[in-house]
C-alpha cells in the first residue's frame, strides 16, 4: 500500500491518540487547529495506511489480581527453525505472557509477564515456562518498582 510521510499534523494526532485514545474527533479536531471532517479523514487514511494498530483500554493489573510483573530470559537448547517455531506456538498460549521478543546476545527470548504473586509465578515457571518446547534455561527478574510503563512512541 502507497503512503504518503507524515507530516507534523499527522504525528501531533498520533501523539494525543496515544495519550488519549477515546478523545471525540471535535476535541481533537481542535487540539491540532483543523475543522473536524479533515481531521477525521486524517485519522481514517493513518488508520487505512496503518499507522494506527488499533484502540484499547488500559487496565490497572493491581486491581485485577495480577500486580506481579516479572521478565524471564529463555535459553533454547538449539537454534534451529523447528525449535524457535515451536516455542513461538506454544508462549502464544500462556494468558499471563504479555510480551516476547526474540533477542540478540545471551540469551534466545525475553518476556514480560503478569501474575498474582510469586506463587503463581512459581507455579506457572515449574509447569508451564519451564517445559516449553526447546527451554534449556530460564533466568528471572522480578520487578519492584514500574518507573515508566506509558510506552508512547516518540513522534518528534
Amino acid at each position: 500500500m502507497k503512503t504518503r510521510p507524515l507530516d507534523r499534523i499527522d504525528r501531533q494526532i498520533l501523539r494525543i491518540l496515544q495519550q488519549d485514545g477515546r478523545i471525540a474527533n471535535v476535541d481533537l479536531a481542535a487540539r491540532v487547529n483543523l475543522s473536524p471532517p479533515p481531521c477525521l479523514e486524517r485519522v481514517r487514511r493513518l488508520e487505512r495506511e496503518g499507522y494506527i494498530l488499533g484502540y484499547r483500554a488500559e487496565l490497572d493489573p493491581e486491581r485485577l489480581g495480577c500486580s506481579l510483573l516479572i521478565y524471564v530470559t529463555i535459553t533454547l537448547d538449539r537454534t534451529t527453525t523447528d525449535v524457535f517455531t515451536r516455542f513461538a506456538g506454544a508462549i502464544n498460549e500462556i494468558p499471563e505472557v504479555l510480551e516476547c521478543n526474540m533477542v540478540a546476545g545471551g540469551f534466545d527470548y525475553i518476556i514480560k509477564l503478569r501474575c498474582a504473586d510469586m506463587a503463581a509465578y512459581r507455579s506457572l515457571l515449574g509447569d508451564c515456562l519451564a517445559t516449553l518446547p526447546g527451554v534449556l534455561q530460564t533466568h528471572t527478574y522480578v520487578v519492584m518498582d514500574e518507573v515508566r510503563r506509558d510506552g508512547a512512541l516518540p513522534l518528534d
